[in-house]
């Protein structure tokens, strides 16, 4: 038998006592969250994630350009890009806002986006 402190305790603080939260509060609350979704049109190049950057159209700074050395084989996914071949010999140059990931490469007079993961950046 329990004592006597335990039955009929008007404190209890059993679950079954606990009051459970109103149900107009999770009726307000999304079940799933939302993404923002930016419509696309087949053929119309996308500002927001290309930017307005042509790479063709850019002029390497006065300082800065290095030679790197390509790691992998990069197929170019667009024209924007600059397709590369492995132990390849390149020259490289950032710009002002260009996303860090990216570096503007020069073979010749191509030019185009490289990705920095597949160069080794020499002096």
């Amino acid at each position: 038998r329990f004592s006597g402190t335990f039955v009929g305790n008007a404190e209890s603080t059993s679950p079954a006592a606990a009051p459970s939260p109103p149900a107009v509060a999770a009726a307000t609350l999304p079940a799933v969250p939302t993404i923002p979704v930016v419509p696309t049109v087949v053929g119309v190049p996308n500002t927001v994630a290309e930017g307005v950057l042509n790479p063709n159209e850019v002029k390497p700074p006065a300082s800065g350009t290095r030679k790197a050395r390509v790691l992998y084989d990069y197929e170019a996914a667009d024209s924007t890009e600059l397709a590369l071949l492995a132990d390849e010999m390149i020259t490289v140059y950032s710009l002002p806002g260009m996303d860090p990931d990216w570096l503007i490469g020069e073979r010749g007079n191509q030019k185009g986006k490289v990705p920095v993961t597949y160069l080794e950046l020499l002096s």
